[in-house]
């Protein structure tokens, strides 16, 4: 049965080596693994998606509406607007962090309230953690993305050595302990 994971958030934060390093981690566990590349406006600040797909065979890298098994989210802007994404049974995980979009940012809109609790009362079962302290805490407000794999980890069977292995290859050397430390600070929250 094949699974299926997105990663979305807001360009430049990190989707990319979060995405990378999950599909490691899969491989390593002898899953089929496809990734989509990063959708949207990665280099303007504007919304991006991954989809990370497993299992014996996949096909497609592509996530249907209401099939999503996780969606990771950097930001609670970027996980409310991609909740119809989520199939029954499936889990949200969100880092409480606002980026204000541009029409928030020039004034035509504002952000809209109470994310957390909408998405909640729309069914999504929400598991929400304030990625960006521990992810400062680590060192970096860079670090959200690891801290977010932190958090996803609680919800594998994967060792934490299957999962270190996975970080160590795909982070380089120098940042390789602070990243370790936002993983194990968002796993441990």
């Amino acid at each position: 049965m094949t699974k299926n994971i997105m990663i979305v958030g807001v360009g430049g934060q990190g989707s990319l080596l979060a995405s990378k390093m999950l599909g490691k981690l899969l491989l390593t566990q002898g899953y089929d693994v496809k990734v989509s590349e990063v959708h949207g406006m990665s280099q303007r600040g504007g919304s991006v998606v991954t989809y990370v797909r497993y299992g014996e065979k996949v096909y497609s890298p592509v996530i249907d509406e209401g099939t999503a098994d996780f969606i990771i989210s950097f930001e609670k802007l970027e996980a409310a607007r991609w909740v119809p994404y989520l199939k029954k049974g499936g889990k949200i995980i969100v880092s409480t962090q606002e980026i204000d979009p541009m029409p928030v940012i020039i004034g035509a809109a504002k952000y809209p309230e109470n994310l957390i609790e909408k998405m909640q009362e729309a069914g999504a079962d929400v598991d929400a953690i304030d990625a960006l302290s521990l992810a400062l805490e680590a060192g970096s407000s860079k670090a959200v993305n690891l801290v977010l794999m932190g958090r996803l980890s609680k919800y594998f069977d994967a060792t934490l050595e299957d999962w270190m292995e996975a970080l160590e290859a795909c982070v380089p050397p120098k940042f390789l302990e602070l990243n370790k430390k936002a993983f194990e600070l968002g796993r441990n929250a």
